[in-house]
């Protein structure tokens, strides 16, 4: 774990879980809600790395990943109470912008960095629409790194040779369903490099 990561998010948590606790007795209003060689799929075909059912954060309803299909994809390991927590207004931000452009970003919560993610998926869901409006699709909180990360983080461990090192970590998928591009926790939402590489993959 970076020394550094680790210190930051550990200051940070400070005004998050401050924030959290006075939004503890809101209601629950969350809605439902290195690059690899690009190889076309069919239209109406359902990528590989998308063949694959989560469940959905707010209500365990199972979620087949095929309905993002034709998409760029951005998933997101995330955390309520990381220093690099904020970036989820960015993100949000992003989907808000390029969603009708076909970008969907997928929010994956989980406990595996410093034990940023502790709660249930009900304080979870509350914590990203109440503190930051979060609309785009979140998961139920899962493992994302070690020796079992996920189905579909282990595939995109594999498909970059990059596994996420803290919170935050973001993977780009473009329409065919093939991973481009992984950017780190420090690269925010709003950082041209992963603009630039979102707008290349909406307009391929």
């Amino acid at each position: 774990m970076s020394k550094t990561l680790a210190q930051l998010c550990l200051v940070s948590s400070l005004t998050v879980v401050a924030s959290a606790a006075a939004l503890a007795q809101a209601p629950a209003v969350a809605p439902a809600a290195s690059a690899a060689a690009t190889v076309p799929v069919p239209v109406g075909s359902c990528p590989v790395i998308l063949k694959q059912t989560f469940k959905r954060l707010q209500d365990d309803s199972p979620q087949d990943l095929c309905q993002y299909a034709g998409k760029v994809i951005l998933v997101v390991n995330t955390a309520s109470y990381c220093g690099f927590t904020n970036q989820y207004e960015g993100l949000e931000g992003l989907y808000a912008k390029y969603g009708s452009k076909g970008l969907v970003v997928l929010g994956f919560p989980s406990n595996d960095f410093g034990q940023q993610e502790p709660g249930s998926s009900k304080e979870i869901a509350d914590f990203c629409y109440n503190t930051y409006g979060v609309k785009f699709p979140m998961f139920a909180k899962s493992v994302v790194s070690g020796k079992e990360p996920n189905p579909l983080f282990a595939n995109l461990i594999k498909a970059t040779g990059k596994a996420p090192a803290w919170n935050f970590h973001k993977y780009l998928i473009d329409r065919h369903g093939n991973v481009v591009n992984n950017f780190g926790s420090k690269i925010t939402p709003s950082d041209k490099q992963l603009v630039s590489a979102v707008e290349k993959a909406l307009g391929s």
